[in-house]
């Protein structure tokens, strides 16, 4: 080693052994601690963990709570306590730790849904007048809010505020709209009966050993005389229907008065019966969808038994000519 590569050395080991050793940094004492929350990772399936959540998971299986909008309102309760009914469980109409845990989410509660060409192209605006509804071509959706709230059972308060981004007075093609997936987690079983409680505004399918197999909110008739007791059948199912207009059933309305004859009203879900008809043998009587979903269960009719349009389509997918209807006070 040359005498200068020893000076070098020498003056390394005299610092090395005389500097103090570094103390760990740390913050501070005027700055608060900083602190990482973990992401909770949403895995499947798993028990709900909202009221939003419940209504879903309900909705998959066919027992409607009417518009989902994750609040427990008493539609939500009456739904809860058919699925406990069903599960064996304590009919609280609570959300409780057990009927959590039996609410099984097996896969993500909402999903996106992009508006397509064929969505948008078909709204059209609804006449104020039964003449003009009768000269329409169809009693489509107005708004694409509506749209959306129908097919997805929910109301249109929800779904704005699910999609607080969105300007629902110019929607455009493409526009991808946040929603609760509601397909139904398997087929319905075959009803062996309808079951319409007047007293509760509720109708339930059921199979042949009891077993639920779908519960709707529904509206009945205003008038005592005019609710049906007893046992009825299915005489009729059709989709999409027309509806026949006849002043003498509405002889509240001054318009309806003044028209003097009965119009054809065109299909659509705004048509008064909505998307479905499912006829009983009780002439003029009937178990039908709706415009106007969120007023099931709330409104009273002039006779028939109303459901909203998504309920009317899967009663319609399961009922057929025959089917008892047993209807209690």
């Amino acid at each position: 080693m040359s005498p200068l590569h020893l000076i070098f050395v020498l003056i390394a080991i005299s610092l090395a052994t005389e500097l103090p050793a570094q103390s760990p940094v740390s913050a501070p004492a005027d700055l608060p601690a900083v602190t990482f929350k973990p992401v909770p990772v949403r895995t499947y399936p798993r028990p709900v963990e909202s009221w939003m959540e419940a209504q879903i998971v309900l909705a998959r299986h066919a027992i409607s709570c009417g518009p989902i909008d994750g609040v427990p309102g008493a539609q939500s309760a009456a739904a809860l306590v058919a699925f406990q009914k069903n599960q064996n469980l304590p009919a609280t109409g609570r959300l409780d730790d057990a009927t959590r845990a039996a609410l099984v989410l097996t896969t993500p509660p909402l999903r996106q849904l992009p508006l397509a060409a064929d969505d948008l192209d078909r709204l059209e605006r609804l006449s104020p007048t039964w003449i003009g509804k009768s000269q329409q071509t169809a009693l489509a959706y107005e708004t694409a809010l509506e749209l959306v709230s129908e097919q997805t059972h929910s109301g249109p308060v929800f779904i704005r505020r699910l999609n607080p981004s969105i300007d629902w007075t110019s929607v455009e093609l493409g526009t991808v709209v946040s929603v609760p997936d509601v397909d139904l987690a398997a087929p319905l079983a075959k009803p062996a009966m309808l079951h319409v409680r007047l007293a509760e505004h509720v109708l339930e399918a059921r199979d042949d050993t009891g077993a639920l197999v779908a519960h709707f909110p529904v509206s009945i008739a205003q008038k005592v005389e005019k609710r049906p007791v007893g046992e009825l059948h299915v005489a009729i199912v059709i989709a999409d229907p027309d509806y026949t207009f006849d002043p003498a059933t509405f002889p509240e309305s001054e318009e309806a008065q003044s028209v003097g004859h009965k119009l054809i009203i065109p299909p659509g879900p705004n048509n008064p019966v909505g998307v479905a008809w499912i006829g009983l043998d009780r002439p003029g009587y009937g178990i039908h969808g709706t415009p106007l979903p969120e007023n099931v269960g709330r409104t009273e009719s002039h006779g028939c038994f109303r459901l909203a349009n998504w309920d009317a389509r899967t009663l319609l997918s399961i009922a057929y000519v025959g089917l008892p209807v047993i209807v209690e006070p």
